[in-house]
């Protein structure tokens, strides 16, 4: 556990990028985000994914998916909302527009940006 207050930390990375709107893809990539909640979690903060809460917001707005032409007025603006309550962005390898976007914004903001679990803090003590 971290000695520093809990900090809500937003994990960027791809998730439709480099898929081509195959649903199989686009969920390993969300498991790969996934894989990151744990340690963050462990280390005493509050792990949050876009995704978690754009895809529900889709779902109960009648739209077919994150493919679904409704998903552009979702999808990003959820986690730039999302950015206005997290303390910093742990940003995943890989290419992807929305998680360079979140990156952008959280440098605007001056929110730490880490680009690997080792530098959130109290991670690598957990």
């Amino acid at each position: 556990m971290t000695s520093t207050a809990p900090l809500m930390i937003l994990i960027a990375g791809p998730y439709a990028s480099g898929t081509d709107g195959d649903p199989a893809r686009m969920q390993q990539n969300l498991a790969r985000l996934e894989e990151a909640a744990w340690p963050i979690f462990r280390a005493g903060h509050i792990p949050m994914i876009g995704e978690w809460v754009a895809l529900p917001v889709l779902s109960s707005a009648g739209a077919s998916g994150p493919t679904d032409p409704l998903a552009a007025e979702v999808m990003y603006p959820t986690a730039e909302r999302l950015l206005q309550h997290c303390d910093a962005v742990l940003r995943l390898p890989g290419a992807s527009k929305g998680a360079d976007q979140d990156v952008a914004i959280a440098r605007s903001r001056d929110l730490p940006v880490y680009f690997s679990l080792d530098e959130v803090p109290g991670v690598d003590a957990a």
